[in-house]
């Protein structure tokens, strides 16, 4: 589970920075929170992220820093299922208890 003092620490740099769209950069930053996570846990260098992960050594360096502009959300995805994650979509229609929106959960 992602520590919630990180995601939102994450969310802020994100919003303090004014980078466009906030509910991607927190679905971005829920995603790289996770990413980071697992990096931590296998104890990767930044190359060997990148070449597990198929990114480049600076791309990894980005979600390392929640450099985040400039990713997108498939890649850090796609990032997460080569570390053996499953990561699941579901579009459901907006109620009261689920407003309008996107929203990443991480476990």
């Amino acid at each position: 589970m992602i520590g919630k003092s990180k995601l939102q620490g994450a969310n802020k740099v994100l919003v303090d920075l004014c980078f466009g769209d906030k509910e991607e950069l927190s679905a971005k930053a829920s995603l790289a929170v996770k990413l980071n996570g697992l990096i931590d846990r296998r104890s990767l260098s930044q190359t060997e992220a990148a070449t597990v992960t198929g990114m480049t050594q600076p791309k990894v360096s980005q979600v390392r820093r929640y450099n985040l502009q400039n990713i997108s959300l498939e890649r850090l995805m796609q990032a997460l299922v080569s570390l053996d994650q499953h990561v699941e979509i579901i579009v459901q229609p907006a109620r009261r208890a689920h407003a309008r929106g996107i929203t990443v959960a991480a476990r």
